[in-house]
């Protein structure tokens, strides 16, 4: 299978050092290039990609704000943003952006992008992709955590906390619209709380009720009576 990129940046030495770095990957094929962000937009409101390889810092409509447009198309292609400035990184990923390379591109770092393209790609043909980070707005700004870091979910009332290695932070999506999300990845064990899967260690009985231990987590989680046999049915056939 061979996927259609568009490349899109306004420099034109870019461009073709990015397509020549292209013919390197048989299943990435360039099928059109674009200057600035809003021929980019105008060029996917007409045609499709797969994949759009997309500079930020372009006259006019930018990379960013060109990626929001292309998001609402129907069919949004993959995007991976290759810019020389590391300070966009994080609005980048907000934007659900695959990748984000710094230019001059490495070949390693363009192969690495292409393959989380393809996985992202080839995920989306069952359905919707997952994020890979979680984000929330904190004081220092936007912070963004990578699902694998995350231990569990807890809400309390109208506010859902996501616990991880580095401590805990407050987001915007609730218990259920997670559940939904990462199906695989993180159970319910109670109304209140969700664990990562992979991160079960083991179930006690205490005074208070049955309790859950995770791996790197030194806090013990309570299970209710109705999510009870749906851990151990997990733990048995871990």
């Amino acid at each position: 299978m061979s996927y259609r990129v568009l490349v899109v940046d306004d420099e034109p030495l870019a461009r073709q050092r990015l397509k020549r770095l292209l013919e390197e990957h048989k299943d990435f094929a360039c099928i059109a290039e674009a200057g600035d962000g809003q021929a980019a937009v105008d060029w996917l409101s007409q045609f499709r990609a797969d994949l759009v390889l997309l500079d930020i810092q372009m006259p006019g409509l930018d990379g960013l704000q060109a990626a929001e447009k292309i998001r609402t198309l129907p069919s949004a292609p993959v995007i991976v943003f290759c810019t020389a400035f590391d300070d966009h990184a994080l609005a980048a990923f907000d934007v659900d952006a695959a990748d984000y390379l710094l230019k001059p591109i490495r070949k390693e770092d363009l192969t690495r992008a292409l393959s989380r393209a393809a996985e992202r790609l080839s995920r989306q043909v069952s359905g919707p992709a997952a994020r890979t980070h979680i984000s929330a707005r904190t004081s220092q700004g936007l912070v963004l955590t990578p699902v694998d870091d995350v231990l569990f979910f807890s809400a309390d009332q109208k506010y859902v906390s996501m616990h991880h290695a580095d401590g805990e932070t407050l987001i915007d999506d609730s218990l259920k619209q997670l559940e939904e999300e990462f199906p695989q990845r993180f159970m319910r064990i109670h109304r209140s709380y969700l664990v990562a899967s992979d991160r079960v260690q083991r179930l006690e009985n205490t005074d208070d009720g049955v309790v859950l231990w995770l791996r790197g987590s030194d806090q013990p989680l309570p299970v209710s009576r109705r999510h009870a046999p749906g851990v151990k049915k997990h733990l048995r056939g871990c």
